[in-house]
């Protein structure tokens, strides 16, 4: 079983080369043939691998993009170069900062034996982050599931068939949203309880800002969902007041009018085009095992 794991570094090699350290480690022992390719997301600061132990590994390779993307780029980029130039079986996505922790690549192997055509996603049971993203993020659960009806749980850290892989490169969603475009595209999956870890090095690169179009950008996949139920909340809404109508009872209308704009305009971050060309932004790849 050939499992490739797909890492988007920017300007973090002191913590993918402790990734690539722990990752060798726990795989010894597992009867799969594991290989890495890492996507440099055009970073600033030189490239350096300096990780020493890696005899577990098939291989590890890194793609040098021309122009910076961004982290859902990175990850639409390399499934499509995974799919169409390697050999596989199945590909888990996962962050290089230590915050996907890699012991739980086992728990994505022993489900396998048990659902190997479908996907696996590790569902968030513990975050590591400040109280305040913590409920900034519950935040953006709620208004994910009570504007498109859809409870996403998980980030990018998954265990993705190749069946799942043909369906995402071929989906404009996924050049936006890597959770959003799964969620839509593939209904039967499998979870298991993941514990998001702290980082290797430095601080959070999520900002709020960062947030916030994270957010958007997951529940702009479901737009529709988004328009549908936000009417037919307003028209309640309306009915409900329409009564004892004052100007603080007025407050939500432009703020879920103002969703909708927001999710529309966001969605056009979607683009077919741009992910089936995305492979001409890889200037060059490092063999380095």
């Amino acid at each position: 079983m050939k499992i490739i794991i797909l890492v988007p570094i920017y300007n973090d090699w002191q913590s993918a080369s402790k990734l690539l350290e722990e990752i060798n480690s726990i795989i010894s022992g597992l009867e799969c043939q594991f290989s890495i390719i890492i996507v440099n997301d055009a970073s600033s600061d030189q490239q350096s691998i300096s990780a020493l132990n890696t005899e577990n590994l098939h291989s590890i390779k890194i793609l040098n993009m021309s122009e910076n993307r961004g982290h859902a780029r990175c990850i639409a980029t390399g499934l499509k170069h995974i799919f169409e130039k390697e050999e596989f079986d199945y590909v888990i996505p996962m962050d290089g900062d230590g915050e996907d922790r890699p012991e739980e690549i086992k728990n994505f192997v022993d489900y396998l034996k048990y659902t190997s055509d479908k996907p696996v996603v590790g569902e968030r049971v513990k975050r590591s982050e400040s109280l305040f993203f913590k409920f900034c993020y519950g935040v953006h659960k709620i208004l994910t599931f009570a504007f498109t009806g859809h409870s996403i749980k998980f980030g990018n850290y998954t265990c993705l068939p190749k069946s799942t892989v043909e369906k995402m490169i071929n989906d404009k969603s996924t050049w936006s949203s890597f959770s959003g475009a799964l969620t839509k595209l593939e209904k039967d999956r499998s979870t298991v309880p993941s514990i998001r870890g702290p980082r290797y090095f430095g601080p959070s690169k999520m900002s709020f800002k960062n947030l916030i179009i994270h957010s958007l950008a997951i529940i702009s996949v479901f737009k529709i969902n988004v328009l549908i139920r936000s009417i037919f909340f307003l028209l309640v809404y309306m009915y409900l007041i329409h009564q004892n109508i004052s100007a603080i009872m007025l407050i939500p209308i432009p703020l879920i009018i103002t969703l909708i704009v927001l999710v529309f305009y966001i969605s056009k971050r979607e683009n077919l085009n741009e992910l089936n060309n995305s492979l001409s932004n890889i200037s060059n790849i490092d063999n380095i095992k």
